[in-house]
């Protein structure tokens, strides 16, 4: 069923991946009530984990970005699976949590943390504009430069 959202990913020319499976003792999201809690999601593409490194040594900061755009991406693939393929059911972005892995002393995490946010108000307008955490991180699983996790609310 192609809905209203699914039209703005394709004018956006945004392909969402199948949901990856989680590879440990959690669950990719939890539905409760009208929320949908969507675990920390990584730089994972088709061909692998990408933007592996830190961000200020190995990777830049519109790398960075990227690499939170890449993140939300695999969110909203996690939200669609959540919501039974419907992302029209989606109310609002409440937050999301942006996490680099970047190295002392850098200071533009909210910077990296716009690459994800910009995505979900591009797909979701003014319903996609959401509470924020940006936070500096020391390491990330596998090295990569960023995860996000988010909450959404859902009819």
């Amino acid at each position: 069923m192609s809905g209203t959202i699914d039209a703005r990913l394709k004018d956006l020319d945004i392909i969402l991946p199948s949901p990856p499976a989680p590879v440990a003792s959690y669950v990719p999201y939890v539905v409760s009530g009208n929320l949908v809690f969507i675990s920390g999601q990584v730089t994972l593409a088709a061909d692998g984990l990408k933007y592996v490194g830190t961000v200020g040594k190995e990777l830049s900061l519109d790398d960075g970005k990227a690499a939170a755009r890449l993140c939300v991406i695999n969110v909203i693939s996690q939200l669609k699976a959540a919501c039974g393929g419907d992302l029209d059911r989606v109310r609002r972005c409440v937050k999301i949590t942006v996490f680099v892995n970047a190295v002392p002393g850098f200071s533009e995490h909210p910077e990296v943390a716009n690459g994800a946010s910009d995505v979900i108000v591009e797909i979701f307008g003014d319903a996609g504009k959401h509470a924020r955490a940006a936070v500096g991180a020391g390491s990330l699983p596998r090295n990569v430069a960023c995860e996000v996790e988010a909450i959404f609310e859902i009819a």
